[in-house]
């Protein structure tokens, strides 16, 4: 089994999730007292979001290329960044180490391939549907994207930081992204992607009108694949 290298922290609630759903992949493929061989590096998001909203993107850059190298010097054979919004700065991170980088949205697009869903809605953070980091992955891998309008992209991205990353679980929130889901249904979307690692908190299968791709699960499903491969 190959050790998986997580830079987590982006939020904690989130990466917390990676932990489970990799774990629990690893025991339904290898047996019920089978584990992962998980290696985390978990930041202070607290700087890392400040930087974010005042466009310092090089700081945080130099954050995650530090958490990376202490990954692979720690044994890691993989990065998997627990995070779609700092997937802005993927080539960065990769250029930093010599082992494999596995970039969530390969994960998402593939999925939707899978299940012939080529059209697919996107909901993230403002960063993530506004800026062409992920949606250009996407469409590299033959999706048409989708977007909510300027002020539902608003909302879903305050739901994000204000609620989701501090555990908050709203009914009224989870009401709104419904809405956001209906109306990407409406243009055309065949499924949704729900590109912010804690969105799959608030949005369960049972929530949505259409398929949910969960970059969350995804991510980590693909970090499982890597590390049992032969």
């Amino acid at each position: 089994m190959r050790t998986i290298g997580l830079i987590g922290g982006m939020s904690w609630e989130s990466s917390a999730e990676y932990y489970r759903i990799i774990n629990q992949c690893v025991r339904d493929q290898l047996g019920p007292l089978r584990s992962a061989q998980v290696l985390m590096y978990s930041v202070d998001f607290g700087p890392v979001e400040q930087a974010q909203h005042a466009g310092r993107w090089d700081d945080t850059a130099l954050i995650l290329e530090d958490a990376a190298r202490r990954l692979q010097a720690g044994g890691a054979e993989c990065v998997v960044l627990c995070t779609n919004t700092m997937h802005k700065l993927a080539p960065r991170i990769e250029a930093a180490v010599s082992i494999p980088f596995l970039h969530i949205a390969d994960a998402a697009a593939l999925a939707a391939v899978e299940a012939g869903t080529l059209t697919v809605g996107l909901l993230g953070t403002a960063f993530t549907m506004e800026q062409d980091f992920l949606t250009s992955r996407l469409t590299g891998h033959g999706l048409t994207v989708l977007l909510p309008d300027a002020d539902e992209r608003k909302e879903v991205h305050r739901v994000i930081y204000e609620e989701l990353c501090v555990g908050v679980i709203s009914d009224t929130s989870r009401r709104t992204y419904q809405r956001v889901i209906q109306s990407l249904a409406a243009r055309g979307a065949q499924a949704v992607i729900l590109g912010c690692t804690e969105i799959g908190l608030l949005i369960k299968p049972e929530h949505s009108e259409l398929p949910l791709l969960d970059t969350t699960a995804l991510h980590a499903q693909a970090a499982v694949a890597f590390a049992l491969q032969d």
